[in-house]
C-alpha cells in the first residue's frame, strides 16, 4: 500500500498532471490530495483518491469545514487523519473516523508516538501511519534513521487487520523495500514525489 501525499506542493491542473504521471506508473498508488481537488483526481484517473484531512463535524450548517459527505460526493474513497501537519485530539479521530467508516469512505490515521498505537487501534481504520515528524520532508528516511521505532510500530499491528504504514523522508525503492523487512506494509510518502517529482520510486 503507497500513498503519496500531495500536501500543498501542486494545485489545479498541476495536481491532475501529477496524478496522471503516477497513474502510468504505478495504477495501485493511493494518492491524497488537497480536498478541492479530490473531484478533479477522481474523475479523470484511475487511481483511489484520498482526502488530506476532513473534519467530524456533520449537518450543512458547517461553513468552512471539509465534512466527510463532500468526499464521498466528489468520488473520494478515503482521507488522511492526524498527519503531524494537522493534528487533532484523540477524542477527534475517534469521532472522525467513526463518521467515514459509516459513510464507507476508508481511513488512515497517522501517528507520531508510539504510545498512541493501541489506542488508535481501538477505533479500527484501514490503516495506521507511523511517522517521526523531525524526519519529514528531510530526505532522511525513517527505514534508516528510526528502524526500531518502525519495528516496534509494526510489530504491535502484527495479526491485526489494520495495515501498519510508516512515513517521513520516504525517498527510494529502497526505502520502501525496507519498510517491508521491518514489517510494514506499506508506506506514506510525499516530498520525493509531491515535491521533487520523482516517480519513478513507485515504480
Amino acid at each position: 500500500m503507497i500513498i503519496v501525499n500531495f500536501k500543498n506542493y501542486v494545485f489545479g491542473k498541476e495536481t491532475l498532471a501529477l496524478a496522471r504521471r503516477i497513474s502510468k506508473v504505478n495504477g495501485k498508488v493511493i494518492v491524497a490530495v488537497p480536498s478541492v481537488d479530490v473531484g478533479s483526481v477522481a474523475s479523470k484517473t484511475k487511481l483511489k483518491v484520498y482526502a488530506e484531512h476532513v473534519d467530524s463535524v456533520s449537518g450543512s450548517t458547517t461553513t468552512g469545514y471539509v465534512v466527510p459527505e463532500s468526499v464521498k460526493g466528489v468520488g473520494g474513497k478515503g482521507v488522511l487523519i492526524n498527519h503531524s501537519e494537522h493534528k487533532i485530539s484523540m477524542n477527534e479521530i475517534k469521532l472522525t473516523v467513526a463518521r467515514c467508516k459509516k459513510l464507507g469512505l476508508e481511513t488512515v490515521v497517522c501517528v507520531s508516538k508510539l504510545g498512541d498505537v493501541r489506542k488508535i487501534m481501538k477505533f479500527k481504520p484501514k490503516a495506521i501511519a507511523y511517522e517521526d515528524a523531525k524526519l519529514i520532508s528531510t530526505g532522511k528516511s525513517i527505514t534508516k534513521y528510526d528502524a526500531e521505532s518502525v519495528r516496534k510500530f509494526a510489530s504491535l499491528l502484527k495479526g491485526n487487520k489494520i495495515v501498519p504504514l510508516c512515513g517521513a523522508g520516504i525517498s527510494s525503492k529502497e526505502d520502501i523495500k525496507e519498510a517491508k523487512k521491518l514489517g510494514c506494509k506499506g508506506v506514506l510518502v510525499a516530498s520525493a514525489v509531491a515535491k521533487k517529482g520523482d516517480v519513478n520510486i513507485l515504480k
